[in-house]
C-alpha cells in the first residue's frame, strides 16, 4: 500500500476536524497554565494547513511538497509558540518524504518520527519539561519500536497513540521547564500541559488516518 498526495489531503483534513471538536477543551487546559488560548492557536493552525493543502492538485504535487505548504500554512496562521514548532515538524516530515511520488508504509513512520524530532530541536525541549514533546517523543519511539518487530502500520500508530496519551498524562505530574507555565513553579502540578493534549489529538488523527489505510 503507498499513502498518495490525496491521502495526505485526507489527513490534514482528519486532523483539523479532531482539533476542531477539542478546541474549547485545549483552551480549559490552557486557561489553567498559560494564555487560555491553545485551542484557539491549533484550531487555526490547523484549518490553515487542510486549507492550503487541500487547494493543491494532487496530479501535480508531491507528498513533499503537501508538507511543506502545510508548514508555510499553519506558521502563517500562528504566530504563538506551537506555530513554529508544527512549522518545523511539517518540513521535517517532508524533508523525510525525499520528493516521492507516493510514500511507503515506512516512508510516512520515517516521517511521523521526523515530525517528533522536529519539534524537540526547534523547541530545544527535553523529556520531562511539561511540553507536547513529552506526548511526541514517547509517541514516535513506540511507532518505531513496533514497526522494527514486523507490526503492520495501523497496529504501529494503536502503540504510538497508547505511548501519547501516557506521556500526555505524565505531564500532571511535572512542572513546567519552558514557558509562561515555567513561572508558575509548582502551582502547575496537577494540570496535563494543554501541548501534549493537543499533541494526543493530533497522533489520534494520524492513528485513525493509519486505520482506514491499512483496512
Amino acid at each position: 500500500m503507498t499513502i498518495t498526495t490525496k491521502d495526505l489531503q485526507r489527513l490534514f483534513v482528519l486532523i483539523a476536524e479532531a482539533i476542531a471538536k477539542k478546541r474549547d477543551h485545549l483552551c480549559e487546559l490552557d486557561g489553567a497554565i498559560g494564555d487560555g488560548d491553545h485551542g484557539l492557536a491549533m484550531d487555526a493552525g490547523c484549518q490553515a494547513a487542510a486549507k492550503a493543502v487541500g487547494e493543491l492538485d494532487p496530479a501535480q504535487t508531491a507528498p513533499t511538497a503537501v508538507f511543506n505548504v502545510a508548514a508555510k500554512a499553519f506558521l502563517n496562521a500562528v504566530g504563538a509558540s506551537s506555530g513554529p514548532l508544527y512549522a518545523t515538524a511539517f518540513m521535517r516530515a517532508g524533508a523525510a518524504a525525499k520528493d516521492k511520488q507516493a510514500l511507503t508504509d515506512d516512508d510516512f513512520l520515517r516521517a511521523f518520527a521526523a515530525m517528533a524530532q522536529g519539534i524537540q530541536e526547534r523547541g530545544k525541549a527535553e523529556l520531562g519539561e511539561k511540553t507536547m514533546f513529552d506526548a511526541w517523543r514517547p509517541s514516535a519511539d513506540a511507532a518505531q519500536d513496533s514497526w522494527r518487530s514486523g507490526t503492520p502500520l495501523a497496529a504501529c500508530f494503536d502503540a504510538a497513540l497508547q505511548a501519547a496519551h501516557e506521556g500526555c498524562e505524565a505531564t500532571s505530574g511535572m512542572t513546567a521547564g519552558k514557558g509562561r507555565a515555567s513561572r508558575l513553579g509548582h502551582r502547575v502540578i496537577g494540570h496535563i500541559d494543554p501541548g501534549a493534549a493537543s499533541a494526543v489529538i493530533i497522533i489520534a488523527a494520524i492513528s485513525k488516518f493509519a486505520q482506514q489505510h491499512d483496512g
